[in-house]
């Protein structure tokens, strides 16, 4: 990767992007930040939704677009586990194998999803559509066992259905998530939407499941509140439907307006 990206045609070797349009997306995630260097986490996802894995190329344009040193890049690459440093599977399948998941089957799923694939966990399927991972915590308790497909979730899962998941992903079938989008998307787009490229599906399906919104329903229908909150009206009808509210509706936290006391 040289040094003056704009002009080289090797600039984005070993990318989709020709070295133009890497230029351009790199200048527009930068500018999005007053320092130059916070701007390096969606870089990195930018490297991944080409290479699908944090490349020794993108690694020194990320440094040389952010005045940074190749050490310092690589230190936050191999910090945090969603940046790859070798070619990851169009699916991640991530297992969660915390407590409470692991109680309720998580292990189970792993051990049935690595014998089913025959990989371990950080390994990927000879036909490059399956990395498997087994993961601490998907957020998602109040649905164990949880398993992710790229980072969308699929709640309650059993070993046939995590098995079910990842054969239709590998057949190419449209896979919906419990919670999100209409379908699971490859790693490569989920990257590039990471990177701070919207794809417009932010508001597609509900953002919360009814388990986790149950303790707010109940709460409105009773009319309950704590010391010091504002006083919830019961509604004459409940106001939850059984699909959890859309992002900016009633019930979801997306967009509300930030409140005295709220973290700056």
């Amino acid at each position: 990767m040289t040094a003056n990206i704009e002009s080289s045609d090797t600039a984005a070797q070993g990318t989709g992007y020709d070295a133009e349009t890497y230029a351009r997306l790199a200048k527009e995630i930068i500018s999005r930040y007053p320092v130059k260097r916070s701007a390096l986490l969606p870089m990195l996802h930018l490297v991944q939704s080409e290479d699908s894995y944090i490349t020794r190329n993108g690694i020194t344009f990320c440094a040389e677009q952010l005045d940074l040193t190749t050490a310092e890049v690589s230190a936050v690459a191999t910090f945090y586990t969603q940046y790859k440093r070798k070619p990851n599977g169009e699916y991640t399948i991530g297992v969660c194998t915390n407590t409470l998941c692991a109680i309720m089957g998580g292990d189970e799923i792993f051990d049935e999803l690595s014998e089913h694939l025959g990989i371990g966990h950080d390994e990927t399927t000879e036909d490059g559509k399956i990395t498997l991972e087994r993961v601490e915590c998907n957020a998602g308790c109040d649905f164990a066992p949880v398993v992710m497909a790229n980072w969308e979730f699929m709640d309650n899962q059993t070993p046939e259905s995590a098995t079910q998941l990842v054969d239709d992903l590998r057949a190419g079938k449209d896979v919906k998530p419990s919670r999100g989008p209409d379908k699971i998307c490859g790693f490569k787009h989920v990257s590039r939407v990471l990177a701070g490229f919207s794809d417009g599906l932010a508001d597609e399906g509900p953002g919360a499941g009814q388990a986790s919104i149950e303790g707010t329903k109940l709460a409105r229908e009773k009319g309950w509140s704590v010391d010091g909150a504002v006083t919830v009206d019961a509604p004459a009808e409940p106001v939850l439907d059984e699909v959890a509210p859309n992002t900016g509706d009633e019930g979801s936290s997306a967009e509300r307006p930030a409140e005295e006391g709220d973290a700056k």
